[in-house]
C-alpha cells in the first residue's frame, strides 16, 4: 500500500497537498478570542456573516490556477471537503458556549500539523474554529485505511470557556493601551489568552526535520508551547519557541519567518526575531538569516478576515515551496520574487490577491501532507535549555 503522509520540513520535493476552500468563510460572530470590525465592508463591530459572492468567485478562480500549476508538475492535490455546517452557516455549541457562526476552511494550515507520517489536529483557541477539523476528516478517514503508517492524532480538545481569555483585552488594545504598553506586552508574550489550558495553532510552526520553530503568538500560549515540547520531545523532535518584536498581535509564523532550504531562512525585518537563543542556534549551525524584501503590492480590501491585508502587507512572505529551490510567490510581490531569484531559487508567480482577504496566502491555504524526503537533523549543534 502506498505511503500517503510523509512531511518533515517546508522544502523537500512536494508530492501531495491539501488546498482549502474560500466557500463557507465568514466574518465570524463575536467571540472572546477575537474582535472583528470591518465597517467599510458592511461588518461593524458586533455584526457577522458571509463575504460577497463575487469575492468567493474571484478567489476560486485564482485557487484553481494555483492547483493547475501544481498538478501540471505531477503533484497530487486534494481539496478540503466542506461540512454542511459551513454551507448553511449554522450556529455551533458545546456545553460551555454557543458560537453563532464559524470561521471557514480556507486556511487548512492553521488547524492541522503534519510531522513525518503524523497529522495532528491542533487545539486552536477560537470558538469559531472549534469544529473546523471536520472538513478534513473525510480525507483522513480514507488515508487511515490506505496508508498503514499514517498516524492520525489530535491534541487535547480545549473547553474555551471565558477563563481562557483575558477580560476586556481587545477593548484595552484598541482604546486604552499606549504604543509603549503594547510593545511591552509583545515582548512579554502577553496577549488575549490566559494559561487556563494549553492552546496552539498549527500555522505557528516552521518545520525543519528534527527541529520545529514555533512562534510565541496570540494564538499559542505558554501552556500550548509546553505541551508541544513535551509531546514532540518524546519523539526526538525539538520544539523551539521564537518571539518576534513590534507586532502587537502576531498571528502565525509564516509572515515572520520561513526556512527556504537547508541553511537558509528568511525573516521579517519589521517584526524580527528577538529570542537570543534562536539567533545563536542559527549561527552555530551555519544557517543564513536574510531579511525579506519589502512588500510592494497595495491591497485594497473592504472586507477581509484579519488586519494584515490592507495597504502593503507582509503577507508577501507567505510563500509555498514545491521543492528545495522552487517557491510559489504571490505574483504582485515583485521585490520578493527578485530577491529569491537572486538566491538561485526558481520563482513560480501565483496571482493570489483575491484569496488573501479570506485569511491567508499560499502557505496558509495549503497543507503539504507528502514530501519526498526523510527525517534529517539540520541543527546538530544545540543551545542548552532551548
Amino acid at each position: 500500500m502506498a505511503k500517503i503522509v510523509n512531511s518533515w520540513n517546508e522544502w523537500d520535493p512536494l508530492k501531495r497537498v491539501i488546498v482549502g476552500r474560500p466557500e463557507g468563510t465568514n466574518i465570524p460572530a463575536p467571540e472572546p478570542a477575537w474582535w472583528y470590525d470591518r465597517p467599510t465592508g458592511d461588518y461593524p463591530l458586533g455584526s457577522f456573516g458571509p463575504f460577497p459572492q463575487e469575492m468567493y468567485d474571484a478567489a476560486n478562480e485564482q485557487m484553481d490556477y494555483f492547483i493547475k500549476v501544481m498538478e501540471d508538475r505531477g503533484i497530487i492535490v486534494d481539496r478540503a471537503v466542506l461540512h454542511p455546517g459551513m454551507h448553511d452557516r449554522r450556529a455551533v455549541s458545546t456545553p460551555d458556549w454557543t458560537q453563532l457562526n464559524q470561521h471557514g476552511v480556507n486556511n487548512v494550515r492553521d488547524v492541522f500539523l503534519p510531522v513525518g507520517n503524523e497529522i495532528m489536529e491542533a487545539t486552536t483557541c477560537r470558538r469559531s474554529r472549534f469544529y473546523e477539523y471536520l472538513n478534513l476528516r473525510p480525507l483522513f478517514e480514507q488515508w487511515f485505511k490506505e496508508d498503514p503508517e499514517f498516524l492520525w492524532t489530535a491534541a487535547p480538545k480545549p473547553r474555551l470557556t471565558d477563563e481562557s481569555y483575558e477580560k476586556n483585552y481587545f477593548w484595552n488594545l484598541f482604546n486604552n493601551w499606549t504604543e509603549e504598553e503594547k510593545l511591552e506586552r509583545t515582548r512579554k508574550w502577553q496577549y488575549q489568552l490566559t494559561e487556563k489550558e494549553p492552546l496552539w495553532d498549527a500555522a505557528d510552526a516552521a518545520r525543519c526535520g528534527r527541529d520545529i520553530f514555533w512562534q510565541a503568538s496570540c494564538v499559542t500560549n505558554r501552556g500550548g508551547m509546553d505541551w508541544l515540547k513535551r509531546y514532540f520531545g518524546s519523539k526526538g523532535i525539538r520544539v523551539h519557541h521564537v518571539l518576534f518584536d513590534k507586532n502587537e498581535h502576531p498571528w502565525h509564523i509564516d509572515v515572520n519567518m520561513l526556512p527556504v532550504r537547508p541553511g537558509l531562512a528568511i525573516y521579517n525585518p519589521e517584526w524580527c526575531p528577538i529570542t537570543d537563543e534562536f539567533w545563536k542556534l542559527m549561527k552555530i549551525n551555519d544557517w543564513e538569516l536574510v531579511p525579506a524584501a519589502e512588500p510592494t503590492y497595495v491591497h485594497q480590501n473592504k472586507c477581509y478576515l484579519t488586519g494584515l491585508y490592507e495597504s502593503k502587507s507582509w503577507i508577501s512572505m507567505n510563500t509555498f515551496s514545491l521543492g528545495p529551490n522552487t517557491i510559489c510567490v504571490e505574483a504582485h510581490e515583485t521585490a520578493y520574487m527578485d530577491q529569491l531569484d537572486g538566491m538561485g531559487i526558481e520563482v513560480v508567480p501565483i496571482p493570489y490577491e483575491k484569496v488573501i482577504p479570506f485569511g491567508g496566502a499560499l502557505h496558509c491555504t495549503t497543507l503539504d501532507v507528502c514530501r519526498e524526503g526523510d527525517l534529517e537533523d539540520y541543527f546538530p549543534k544545540q543551545v542548552e535549555g532551548y
